[in-house]
């Protein structure tokens, strides 16, 4: 063990610095593969979002803890139906990186591809939550007792309130998740390779460029100026034994895939070519209304339009033990969430991260009584204040967000917590209008 004082000589301080540093970067590296083993072995990819994420390992583990409790294990809703939601929720911001992710996931969970033709194919009881999912994706200050009371009540087509607070989760969820991949600019990778001019091969899925898949041919891999700005699985040389790991069970994963083709016939081998296009699921084909929008929260007297002050309906108080009542540990594990992305080490000072949960939370009409909203002001700047309204609030038509000046001199890592505090507050916002239209229904 080596022991530093102050009255060692500079060099060895400066070795012992290094050494403690060197230990805390190699267990962030452990952490981060362990979790990007998790996810091989349960859905056979890393997606580009948790790549990204990966710089902050503490938070993507509670992201990846609650997104796979929503999205894979016990609840209400069967699984074809939650994957169906997260499109209709991502369609809302035609994010096509989720659609197209959620559409493979729904059929590699038994999905009839006839859904994926638009929301007119789906059943009655999803397309009832066309009204919510737009009011909460845009104006989430709407939601009311009487969206609850209509699905809650349609007669054959009726949802349970346990189905229908798990619906509410995935879609805020989504909705959310859309501000992150947008303001990380995510969208466009997908799209690069939704425009490419040579087709897409028949066993090459549109996420594998992201996964770090070897086979990817050269001219579909992503451009150049994201390398530096993603961590792909073959970014370190402490991943190589990983690489191989997933090389070896591709391998063999082809060599199934060749022997169940020989006995497989013409209408399955069409079922699957029909899967790969399916992956590139256009999101208007999931929209009703597109002229349905965000608009500025109306700062007037009318009862519908009324400030949610969080001393009356709080998150802490009355959202957590309402959700986790109907919705078994859910409530945990979305306070982890919260609790992860405002903890994580940063430049930023906590006053700072509050100032900007805060403001997210102001321009969707939620007000702190005990807050100084001039404290917002003088801590962000007029550009980030933009930049952070516009990927919260519509972050379908920022596409490229323009980062502030600001930004140019900061690490990625720290770029991605800020948009990692907006999609948080976002979701946290989102809940709090949903949660207290269902307790409003619920009493009255």
């Amino acid at each position: 063990m080596i022991i530093c004082t102050s009255k060692m000589e500079y060099p060895l301080r400066s070795q012992c610095k290094r050494v403690q540093k060197q230990v805390i970067v190699n267990g962030e590296k452990e952490r981060v593969s362990l979790l990007f083993m998790k996810a091989l072995v349960s859905r056979g990819s890393v997606d580009a979002v948790s790549q990204q994420m990966a710089s902050h390992p503490q938070y993507l583990e509670s992201f990846l803890r609650t997104q796979h409790y929503i999205l894979h294990m016990d609840g209400p809703l069967p699984l074809p139906y939650r994957h169906y939601i997260a499109i209709m929720a991502a369609a809302r911001y035609h994010c096509r990186y989720l659609v197209c992710l959620h559409s493979a996931q729904f059929l590699r969970v038994g999905g009839d591809p006839l859904w994926l033709q638009g929301l007119e194919a789906a059943p009655p009881r999803l397309r009832l939550l066309d009204h919510i999912n737009k009011v909460l994706a845009h104006q989430p200050w709407l939601a009311a007792c009487s969206h609850i009371q209509t699905l809650l009540k349609a007669g054959e087509q009726c949802w349970s309130l346990a189905e229908l607070v798990q619906a509410v989760v995935i879609l805020a969820h989504c909705h959310s998740l859309c501000s992150f991949v947008f303001g990380c600019d995510t969208d466009s990778d997908l799209a690069h390779l939704a425009k490419s001019p040579n087709g897409t091969p028949p066993t090459f899925c549109p996420f594998d460029a992201a996964n770090g898949n070897a086979n990817v041919p050269q001219s579909l891999k992503a451009p150049s100026e994201h390398i530096t700005r993603r961590r792909s699985l073959d970014s370190s040389c402490d991943m190589v034994c990983l690489k191989e790991r997933i090389q070896r069970s591709q391998e063999e994963q082809e060599k199934k895939e060749e022997r169940l083709l020989q006995t497989q016939t013409l209408q399955q081998t069409d079922l699957e070519d029909e899967e790969e296009m399916l992956c590139f699921a256009d999101p208007s084909h999931f929209i009703t209304d597109p002229d349905f929008c965000h608009q500025e929260f109306a700062r007037r007297d009318e009862d519908h339009l009324q400030v949610l002050r969080v001393q009356d309906y709080s998150w802490e108080v009355h959202g957590f033990s309402l959700i986790n009542r109907l919705y078994s540990d859910i409530g945990h594990l979305l306070d982890d969430r919260f609790r992860s992305v405002t903890s994580l080490p940063s430049l930023h000072s906590s006053d700072l991260k509050r100032a900007i949960w805060n403001y997210i939370h102001y321009v969707l009409g939620i007000r702190y009584d005990d807050y100084d909203y001039g404290e917002v002001n003088q801590l962000l700047e007029r550009d980030l204040k933009l930049y952070i309204k516009a990927v919260a609030c519509f972050p379908d038509v920022t596409k490229t967000p323009v980062c502030p000046l600001s930004w140019t001199l900061l690490k990625a890592s720290e770029r991605i917590h800020v948009n990692l505090l907006i999609m948080e507050a976002r979701l946290q916002a989102e809940l709090l209008y949903a949660l207290r239209a269902i307790t409003r229904y619920m009493i009255a």
